[in-house]
């Protein structure tokens, strides 16, 4: 599809409905079509994230990929950034014009159907955690998300730009550039003190550990500690709309 030549079409809302899952990473913006128990109804899709990721190019991106599924009635998206009630304040990994953006009240817009936006931690954990005690998930990819999860109710943490290492953050450490830099056997050294150090500060009952360069741990994890895969990302969003029932906010 030609850039500047999208054109989203309006869902049918009869019978039950069918959710477009985005997942916006720093690297790729993935996306695809999800039953109400989160079982895929297409292909997943995806595009690469563009340099300098502006909210006008994301916003674009994600349109095209809407028209490139069929049909939905409601969207969900996990946001590399900090958010609140839909809107951006940063998004440290992508490019400039994010602060105060209203990102699910525009995709709404652009979108004509109800869309929920959530930090991409915290919706990678809802696709994975088990919902009773404490329990924490990590991103690793192009920079670190934390979200902390207490009965499966998220508190979403910025553990990225927190002291880890020698004065350095769990970011400087253990984020993308990390591990290019450092290779990955110094890159996995300081993950594995990274979970020590999270589970002396937490004391959590499980810790999930996701992201695109979670394939790259070869080493014994803890019992108590899983690797979970990107699909989790997507699945997450499934979850976004679960305590909503069928209130559509962000019309």
């Amino acid at each position: 599809m030609a850039q500047g030549s999208v054109k989203v079409i309006r869902r049918s809302r009869q019978g039950t409905p069918r959710t477009l899952a985005i997942d916006v990473g720093g690297t790729g913006i993935k996306a695809e079509v999800l039953d109400p128990d989160g079982k895929p109804l297409d292909e997943r899709t995806r595009v690469r994230t563009p340099k300098n990721a502006t909210p006008r190019k994301v916003t674009r991106i994600i349109a095209e990929l809407a028209n490139m599924h069929g049909a939905f009635e409601r969207v969900s998206v996990g946001f590399p950034g900090v958010l609140k009630d839909g809107v951006v304040y940063s998004a440290p990994n992508l490019g400039k014009g994010w602060s105060s953006f209203t990102l699910e009240r525009r995709l709404a817009k652009k979108l004509k159907v109800p869309v929920r936006v959530a930090n991409d931690a915290d919706v990678q954990g809802l696709g994975c955690v088990s919902g009773k005690g404490l329990e924490l998930t990590i991103t690793l990819g192009t920079g670190f998300g934390s979200t902390l999860f207490i009965d499966g109710r998220p508190i979403h943490l910025e553990l990225a730009h927190h002291p880890f290492h020698k004065g350095k953050t769990y970011e400087d450490e253990l984020g993308n550039r990390a591990l290019k830099r450092k290779g990955r056997a110094k890159w996995q050294r300081l993950l594995r003190e990274a979970i020590g150090e999270l589970k002396k500060a937490f004391n959590y009952d499980r810790l999930y550990i996701g992201g695109g360069n979670a394939r790259y741990i070869g080493f014994k994890l803890p019992s108590d500690t899983r690797v979970v895969g990107n699909e989790e990302g997507l699945l997450g969003g499934i979850a976004l709309w679960r305590d909503h029932g069928s209130h559509e906010a962000s019309e």
